[in-house]
């Protein structure tokens, strides 16, 4: 397998460039650049150097020999100066190495899995921790690539291995006496293993972190939609008139308030006719966002938003604003009254929706895959024929196989690790 090298740090120009090598070769290339190996784990300044003897620059090396290294292979570290010509002078010289290359994207990562390093929920929660924006997110990913979810899938797992012990010895040794039955303890077991998954199904969905939570801004033409807009997001986003109709797609701004992530959509007005093509287009467009959004503020009138909208009495500077009864919320995104309320109770509707401390969010693959071992499980009548249960047994254990990574398609790794940049 070649050895591969690429920048794990920022893009120079920078204060410091890493180079990361891993693969057999790793240990040759720093005997190579700096004349000897360094000792392991430890920081050691050095002098790099061509093959003809030119210095390349002089910087901190690292050694970490396999398997007790990241991706379980020998790798090395190279904490250069964070010049372009720096880099490029060391990329060069290692390219002259016979079976070295640059990596591909994840592929530091990948090696990391491929030799047991990490499972694949932990590389999932790598990607989302890299590609973090906010405190939830970072939190979140945090949790999974550090291995809480694989403990839950692994502990699940051997609790099924053990009932299917106690299933397969019933099958086994049926005539023998002191062969323990699926008795009231079997039932209970398989109970309690089967409520854990379920109450882990409730957790946060991942997309909500990861995209936002999407709140949509609906009501007819003139209501105030795109001005709101445009202050939740403090920027002049979408264009503001006194025209209807002014707003005709689907307008899409990704913010963090507070800490947590939000998409908010501007839309269309909300009319029955509309003489222009391209509005109608619009307003079937805004009907699919409205019924895609996590929470939709309504500013129509009052009583006539979706269900579940938070009632919202825009405009109230305007001179010939007609108040609404019972308003959620009163507001001037113009002059700004009532919107730090609005953004707090957002932020507070939001949170609940995303991941407590300690606790995972779980993408679809996720979810699909404990729901599929859920499934099984419910199937698993243990008083019923053993034979059966036996199977519903198994169906559970292969679904967190695939969870935890014993089973995956190559297509789906490559779609994954192909979420990192090139020195991950």
């Amino acid at each position: 397998m070649d050895t591969i090298f690429a920048l794990s740090s920022g893009a120079p120009p920078a204060a410091i460039a890493v180079v990361r090598i891993s693969g057999s070769r790793a240990g040759s290339a720093l005997e190579r650049l700096c004349g000897r190996l360094p000792p392991p784990r430890k920081a050691h300044l050095a002098r790099l150097n061509a093959a003809d003897g030119t210095l390349l620059d002089q910087a901190l090396v690292l050694w970490f020999p396999g398997p007790k290294s990241e991706t379980g292979e020998d790798c090395a570290e190279l904490q250069l100066h964070g010049g372009r010509a720096v880099v490029e002078a060391v990329y060069a010289e290692l390219g002259r190495i016979d079976g070295f290359r640059l990596a591909q994207p994840g592929e530091f990562t990948r090696r990391a899995f491929a030799n047991g390093k990490i499972d694949l929920l932990q590389v999932e929660g790598l990607a989302d921790l890299v590609s973090s924006e906010t405190e939830l997110q970072r939190r979140a990913a945090l949790g999974t690539a550090g291995g809480a979810l694989s403990r839950k899938a692994e502990g699940w797992r051997e609790a099924l291995l053990i009932l299917s012990a106690r299933v397969e010895a019933a099958l086994d040794f049926e005539d023998e006496d002191d062969v323990e039955r699926l008795d009231a303890g079997f039932t209970a077991a398989l109970a309690g293993v089967r409520d854990e998954i379920a109450d882990a199904l409730d957790a946060p969905h991942a997309e909500t972190l990861r995209e936002g939570y999407r709140v949509a801004l609906a009501g007819p033409p003139n209501a105030g939609k795109s001005t709101l807009f445009n202050a939740l997001v403090e920027s002049e986003a979408a264009i503001t008139a006194p025209l209807a109709g002014t707003t005709r797609d689907v307008l899409v701004r990704h913010v963090a308030i507070g800490g947590v992530p939000f998409t908010f959509v501007d839309m269309a007005g909300l009319r029955d006719e509309s003489g222009d093509v391209v509005e109608t287009i619009g307003i079937a467009r805004a009907r699919e966002e409205i019924a895609a959004a996590d929470c939709v503020l309504w500013l129509g009138p009052e009583g006539e938003g979706p269900d579940g909208a938070w009632e919202v009495d825009a405009q109230v500077d305007r001179a010939d604003h007609a108040p609404k009864g019972e308003a959620d919320f009163r507001l001037s995104a113009v002059t700004g009254e009532g919107m730090d309320a609005v953004k707090r109770a957002l932020v507070e509707r939001a949170r609940s929706a995303m991941p407590k401390p300690g606790q995972s969010a779980l993408s679809r693959r996720q979810r699909e895959l404990i729901g599929a071992a859920l499934a099984a499980l419910d199937e698993a009548d243990a008083g019923g024929d053993p034979l059966l249960v036996a199977e519903q047994l198994r169906a559970a254990r292969l679904a967190f196989d695939r969870l935890i990574g014993r089973a995956a398609t190559e297509d789906m790794l490559g779609a994954l690790f192909g979420r990192f940049c090139i020195g991950k």
